[in-house]
């Protein structure tokens, strides 16, 4: 059958389906089941789930008990078919950033919108195309605009559900003889939305009116056609037109492909067994999920903080003056390990928002920890809402985490949710530890930068843009037993690709000039951090063309575990102006790499303006053809005391191009001599080295005798600290600013800092004028709720209703008495092996 024949089945289908809706609206019913609105469903499971502490009261899995291996084939079944999906509707796609890194992903939903199943890809829309669902429900689209078969919707609207504005997903429902049995979703990244600034994650914009379009939860199309005004409108939007709509074929591919499955197992199992397994299927994630954190983790409070900096004081092109300042965004983190294996996440005494694009809203968050914890508790197939309904979250109204405010901007949400999420893996990790799940503990993912963007008139004298997804293999961190891997995923796509050169260069006016490991980039230890890489690319035939970086600059955001080190910062370096094409003609040295910042190699090979910043975050700037732009990705974090670590992998990671020789020495205490000018291996230095053991090992003993006779007991550090803090010695207006936002939008963290450092009750930092100012302008900007989708567990989000119970707080310091020293949880019921 040709494409456009089953085009035409599923069109008549969709309309037949359409008499039987409308059929049961002449009688007054529903399109949920039996006859039930959707908003009447919602509200049932809800009841059920909450009166029985089981998902829609399920307290048995009839289906999976009955046949547990009909069970899992039906379950395999459903997600083999979204993988399939996905990995047949990428090749739809034109931009490397779906072809080449996978930045797709689909999920199949009940009803009410929890997710039954996702496939592989960018996991972290588990969740986020949930929330769209449950906010048409709970807005009464039933009723209008109407929900029928071959309906088509679109969201990218982070306040509904979504991570930021450039991922877009596609939402169709699926109907059996009336009812509406499931929905399915697809989700990519999109290289442009029609932002102040071209990219998909443009930064210089103080406010969500330049984030780009935003579509709210919007139907485009009946009968699996779109609208014909949507066609104009979307294009029209983007610098990317031809781009975004292939890419709006991808999503629509996978969903129809997804939607033919699931009418397949039903014409051949039923109806009734479909309804039985997606109701089943959160039900046992839910149970697996909390039967893991049973078995792998102690139940208390975790604790931990992470910082990143957003830098905006001197920049160009920010499109409000009263931005131009700097931030450092603050997340205390807590995580709540209840006996009963739920647990919450709580943000308490994260600051304010800020003048950036680097705000998240809830459902932001929530995808950022699902991402996460796919990877690490529940690293399986199992992957559903079930985990949803055995966590809560705390994330305070007005703070980056939960602005509430009509003007925040939301472009880049990433910058520091990947960072805020940093804590949680160590958290989890010393639970691993506790517990003797040593194989299981990471040192934490890299802060996932730099983002190259930018976009003008391409070589083709079109208006284009770019937004390079390289990093979608940053270094990962170190695990317990063995080293991080070395530019292999990222956070948010743990199949990430780096994609090939020439696949960007199709698309990208960049050609590259080098692409190396990048030596000292993951943090030490006795098990190091994987390296990141680096890209060197030049500009080629185009005009008036703009670029600019996205990542952390002086801060690390990803502290070590155990003794180990984090990974290195970020730092900027362009030349502009330059003698590169000169240098071509002559066929004379031109820079590749820059493996050593500190070498001065880069600007020996190069005449021009050459620009070197210990930044990470730059506003677009021109460049113009032989300009040159360093893409640097990140490194992960360390994991041990990097004294023990084994001097011949010392020497391996010299080889392997991931240690400089003096680095070696610096961060090791490790001796190694050159033996030959050749190198044999990936060195990122010239020569073959040779470890000088009896040099190492009395060196290193030289280090711990320092150690020990420099050593400073902690009640002497916290006097000295508490003297600093109390009187603002060495403490720049940036931290100043930061904290008492913190206490400001806290009582509760205002009560924990004061009382841990010993201040008075009034204390509070001097900030001088400006950052006074700052202050109060987004305090006396107020709350403007943005959020509106009256699920009965996001009350808290608008500080409506009570806090789920929390058994520790910041003001209550101590974890509750265990009931002896092989202590577990109280309730002692033995997870599986393979939950």
């Amino acid at each position: 059958m040709s494409p456009s024949d089953r085009a035409d089945d599923r069109r008549t289908e969709a309309r037949r389906e359409k008499e039987a809706v409308r059929e049961k609206r002449r009688r007054g019913e529903g399109i949920g089941w039996n006859g039930r609105t959707l908003r009447e469903q919602l509200a049932e499971l809800e009841d059920k789930t909450e009166a029985t502490d089981h998902y829609c009261g399920l307290s048995e899995l009839e289906l999976k008990n009955e046949d547990p291996i009909r069970y899992e084939q039906l379950y395999a079944r459903l997600r083999g078919d979204l993988v399939t999906a996905r990995e047949t509707s990428k090749e739809v796609s034109a931009t490397p950033i779906v072809e080449q890194e996978g930045e797709l992903c689909y999920g199949l939903f009940t009803p009410e919108g929890d997710s039954i199943a996702v496939s592989t890809g960018i996991i972290v829309h588990v969740h986020t195309m949930s929330e769209a669902i449950k906010f048409m429900i709970n807005h009464d689209y039933e009723e209008s605009p109407g929900i029928e078969p071959g309906d088509i919707f679109v969201n990218n609207d982070p306040h509904v559900g979504d991570v930021h504005p450039c991922d877009l997903m596609t939402i169709i429902p699926i109907f059996h003889e009336g009812e509406l049995i499931a929905w399915v979703g697809g989700v990519n990244h999109v290289i442009d939305t029609g932002a102040i600034g071209p990219g998909s994650m443009n930064v210089s914009q103080a406010s969500r009116f330049g984030d780009g379009a935003y579509y709210t939860a919007r139907k485009i199309g009946e009968n699996f056609d779109l609208y014909n005004s949507w066609k104009k409108e979307y294009p029209a939007k983007t610098r990317t037109p031809d781009f975004l709509k292939l890419d709006e074929r991808t999503r629509m591919t996978g969903c129809l492909m997804i939607r033919h499955s699931v009418k397949e197992m039903i014409a051949e199992h039923g109806v009734e067994t479909f309804k039985q397994l997606s109701r089943e299927a959160v039900e046992d994630g839910r149970r697996g999920f909390r039967s893991r954190i049973k078995k792998t983790m102690l139940p208390g409070t975790y604790r931990g903080a992470s910082f990143v900096d957003a830098l905006y004081e001197g920049q160009e092109n920010v499109t409000r003056e009263y931005a131009q300042e700097n931030h450092i965004m603050h997340a205390p983190s807590e995580l709540h390990i209840r006996e009963d294996g739920t647990f919450q996440v709580s943000f308490e005494g994260a600051n304010k928002w800020g003048w950036h694009p680097f705000n998240c809203t809830p459902a932001a968050i929530q995808g950022g920890i699902w991402v996460m914890l796919t990877q690490t508790v529940i690293p399986n197939e199992l992957v559903n809402d079930g985990a949803y309904y055995a966590c809560d979250f705390h994330l305070p109204v007005g703070s980056w985490a939960n602005t509430q405010n009509t003007e925040t901007a939301h472009a880049y949400a990433w910058h520091f949710l990947v960072s805020a999420w940093a804590p949680l893996w160590q958290h989890l990790s010393r639970g691993y530890f506790a517990r003797g799940f040593w194989e299981e503990i990471n040192a934490g993912n890299a802060n996932t930068s730099n983002w190259l963007q930018g976009g003008g008139i391409d070589q083709f004298d079109k208006l284009h843009a770019v937004n390079s997804f390289e990093s979608a293999c940053e270094g990962v961190g170190a695990r317990y037993v063995e080293d991080g891997e070395p530019h292999a995923s990222a956070v948010w796509n743990p199949e990430g690709d780096m994609g090939d050169a020439e696949a960007w260069e199709t698309v990208e006016p960049l050609p590259f000039l080098g692409r190396a490991v990048k030596p000292n980039t993951g943090g030490v230890g006795r098990r190091a951090g994987g390296a990141g890489f680096e890209s060197m690319r030049t500009v080629k035939d185009v005009s008036r063309w703009l670029l600019y970086e996205m990542g952390n600059g002086y801060m690390t955001s990803d502290g070590g575990l155990f003794g180990g080190y984090p990974a290195a910062s970020g730092y900027i370096l362009n030349a502009r102006n330059t003698d590169l094409e000169e240098r071509f003609e002559n066929r004379d040295d031109y820079p590749q790499h820059d493996l050593d910042p500190e070498s001065g190699d880069f600007e020996s090979k190069i005449d021009g303006d050459v620009t070197r910043r210990p930044e990470g975050i730059s506003t677009p700037k021109e460049f113009d053809d032989y300009d040159m732009y360093l893409n640097y990705l990140r490194g992960g974090s360390g994991l041990g005391d990097p004294l023990e670590r084994d001097p011949e992998d010392v020497l391996a990671d010299i080889h392997d191009g991931y240690v400089l020789p003096r680095h070696a020495e610096d961060a090791y205490g490790v001796i190694v001599e050159k033996v030959d000018d050749e190198a044999r291996h990936n060195s990122a230095v010239q020569g073959e080295w040779e470890l000088d053991a009896d040099a190492t090992e009395q060196l290193r003993e030289e280090r711990m005798r320092e150690r020990a006779e420099t050593a400073q007991p902690v009640s002497e550090w916290y006097a000295e600290e508490r003297e600093r803090i109390r009187n603002g010695d060495d403490l720049i207006d940036d931290v100043k600013k930061t904290y008492e936002s913190s206490m400001r939008m806290s009582t509760q963290f205002a009560t924990f800092f004061r009382d841990f450092w010993e201040l008075p009750d009034e204390f509070g930092f001097d900030l001088s004028k400006k950052a006074q100012k700052s202050l109060d302008n987004r305090f006396d900007s107020g709350l403007r709720p943005m959020w509106d989708s009256p699920t009965r567990g996001h009350k808290t989000w608008l500080d409506v209703g009570d806090e789920p119970y929390v058994p520790y707080t910041w003001t209550d310091r101590s974890i509750r008495d265990l009931s002896g020293p092989e202590s577990t949880f109280g309730d002692r019921e033995q997870a599986a092996d393979d939950d």
